[in-house]
């Protein structure tokens, strides 16, 4: 009975190997060339197979090359993040015997097996999130209720590449569900080459499943394998225990996108009736609404509009508080973002693989009045360096909903010495040039004018491409075109970046922001923060440091470090002559921002030399001011 049982068991762990050295799938480049069977580099190939083989089942991964005469080839392995060194050994020396039988002479190939990856090449195999052209497979059974099944499978793809990017083996499975028993669950996998990072792994997975492939489309299960990751999903459970458990409500029937069609028959016509329709009933909606609101201000009388009323009737982009729960995995730990004065920021995926950033406020009576604001502003500002509000919830707690911004703010980058170095002198101007052109619009191009009153390098946020976008307009003032000033008697603001009238007087206007400006101008060139950043009390500040070197001749001593010599030395002594001029102590000096931007984008255009600006503002020297805690606050408003 013993013996019967051990040969079973036996049988079973030879099963479990083979089906996990099967192979998938095999790319053999042909466009690389071939060599010859008494070749160096075959001799070098075999070499390489053998260490790939009998080292990289330790660890699951291994990126190595074989130098040898004249030709050197390069691979890789790597093993499925759930499997055991067992498993992964047995697979890795079975593709290195059936790699070289399988493309025969060829000096590139790729193999896929369903627990580990195979590849070689004669050039460097590139650390990237390309998967260039990935090969996928589908599930010949459609799925139940495809709407209701995309839904829940795009929020779960999302969570899964998250967990898998935030993994030390770039793997992750997961398992969603609706609180309803009666919709099967689905689950999935995630996998990246361990040789990328983590922002790598999860932008590769992105570029598998944002959006959908059309073949994954209406069915139940489907593959797609790239050389740096892959992805994988059914309605069963096809490997073991989900590292990631998501169960949420069903979305309402407004939350579901129409799947896609096939063409021609009832459901193009349908379709086309339902694109007509809509559109037309939320038309005619939306003039009976303005109307009725027309009919109630005209109305004699006392009026009994609530503030959310109110605040709804400006903007009727409204997020429901299930979709944003979804979205953010219920406001997990793993999505925060970062804390500020109102509450936290958190990352968040909607139901169509948009990224956004959640606002939580959490003083709901100063929230709902900056809440107005911010919806005020979604309707009148457009611009490329503005950051765009997508939309309000008012449930329960008040959250603005904003597109994600991938590099978050500047300040994460500008005082750190080693992120320092991504930014390139050429990136330091473009995001120099791109403020300008924002605040510019604030200030002039746009219907309303703007003064922002909190500018600094942490409200400014970069995108992929590193391009600069202006944020958090809870300080913002709205002003009619012929109100451009005016007084508080509580300054808000940062230390650092706030003029001295206004810090000193509470006198703001739009040099206010042209100062703060300037102060960003001096911190981009010189990688240093202005006043209150150093560890001795009589430290010089920023600008004193900055018209020292001007004014003594030595200006691009002013250069941070980080740059060495690869900077423009023309462009760096313009944007410091800019920089001093919008720091001028007397507002009537300092240029405006429609000029600002002239100065920046022509050599033509001649900047008028600069005098002592204005210093820091010390804390002693300010009356009442409340500081923005960090990066992602929105900053308290004074009472309207």
């Amino acid at each position: 009975m013993a013996s019967s049982f051990l040969s079973l068991l036996l049988s079973l762990l030879l099963f479990l190997s083979f089906a996990g050295a099967q192979e998938l799938f095999q790319n053999c480049d042909h466009s690389a060339g071939n060599f010859s069977d008494n070749s160096t580099y075959r001799s070098n190939l075999e070499r390489l197979l053998s260490t790939l083989a009998s080292d990289g089942y330790a660890t699951g991964f291994l990126n190595t090359s074989v130098v040898g005469g004249s030709d050197q080839v390069f691979g890789l392995v790597n093993c499925r993040g759930d499997v055991n060194a067992t498993e992964c050994r047995s697979c890795l020396d079975n593709a290195t015997a059936e790699v070289t039988r399988n493309c025969p002479n060829d000096r590139a190939a790729e193999l896929w097996y369903e627990f580990c990856l195979i590849r070689f090449s004669d050039q460097p195999l590139p650390t990237s999130s390309s998967n260039r052209h990935p090969l996928g497979f589908n599930s010949m059974d459609d799925a139940p209720e495809p709407n209701r099944f995309a839904w829940l499978l795009g929020m779960l793809m999302n969570r899964t590449a998250d967990a898998a990017a935030n993994s030390s083996k770039r793997f992750a499975i997961g398992a969603a569900s609706y609180y309803t028993a009666e919709f099967p669950s689905i689950y999935d996998s995630m996998q990246c080459t361990r040789d990328l990072s983590q922002e790598q792994c999860r932008e590769c997975l992105g570029t598998l499943f944002i959006p959908m492939p059309t073949l994954f489309v209406g069915k139940q299960g489907g593959r797609l394998l790239g050389g740096s990751c892959g992805m994988r999903f059914e309605l069963y459970s096809f490997l073991g225990s989900p590292t990631l458990n998501i169960s949420v409500p069903p979305p309402s029937a407004m939350q579901l996108a129409p799947a896609p069609t096939s063409s021609g028959g009832k459901k193009n016509v349908i379709g086309i009736v339902l694109d007509i329709v809509i559109p037309s009933v939320t038309a005619m909606s939306l003039i009976f609404l303005i109307c009725i609101c027309y009919w109630r201000r005209k109305k004699p009388g006392p009026q009994y509009e609530t503030e959310a009323e109110k605040i709804m009737s400006v903007e009727s982009i409204l997020f429901d508080l299930s979709t944003l729960q979804v979205a953010t995995a219920y406001f997990s730990k793993d999505n925060k973002l970062g804390e500020g004065g109102f509450g936290a920021v958190y990352k968040g995926f909607l139901p169509n693989g948009q990224e956004i950033a959640v606002k939580k406020l959490l003083n709901a009576g100063q929230g709902l009045a900056e809440l107005k604001n911010e919806l005020v502003l979604v309707a009148k500002l457009q611009h490329r360096n503005l950051v765009k509000l997508l939309g309000v919830c008012l449930e329960e707690e008040k959250m603005l909903i904003y597109e994600y911004v991938p590099n978050r703010s500047l300040d994460l980058y500008l005082y750190d010495p080693v992120r320092g170095k991504e930014l390139r002198w050429g990136t330091r101007y473009k995001i120099i040039s791109g403020i300008a052109q924002g605040l510019r619009y604030l200030h002039e191009e746009s219907r309303i004018k703007i003064i922002h009153r909190d500018l600094k390098a942490g409200n400014i946020l970069l995108d992929a491409k590193m391009n600069p976008k202006i944020s958090d307009f809870g300080l913002a003032k709205l002003f009619d075109d012929d109100q451009t000033k005016g007084t508080t008697n509580r300054v808000i603001g940062t230390f650092g970046y706030m003029a001295p009238e206004y810090a000193m007087y509470g006198k703001f206007s739009m040099k206010s922001d042209v100062f703060s400006f300037g102060v960003l101008i001096l911190e981009v060139l010189t990688g240093r923060k202005n006043c209150g950043s150093y560890d001795s009390e009589t430290a010089e500040g920023l600008l004193n440091f900055a018209w020292a070197k001007w004014s003594g001749g030595v200006a691009l001593e002013i250069v941070d470090p980080v740059l060495g010599d690869e900077y423009r030395g023309s462009d760096v002594l313009r944007c410091l002559q800019i920089g001093l001029l919008c720091v001028q102590e007397n507002p009537s000096d300092r240029p405006s921002m429609r000029t600002v931007d002239l100065m920046l984008s022509s050599e033509t255009v001649s900047v008028k030399a600069p005098s002592k600006p204005a210093f820091c503002i010390v804390k002693s020297g300010t009356r009442s001011v409340a500081m923005s805690p960090n990066e992602v606050s929105i900053s308290e408003l004074e009472p309207r």
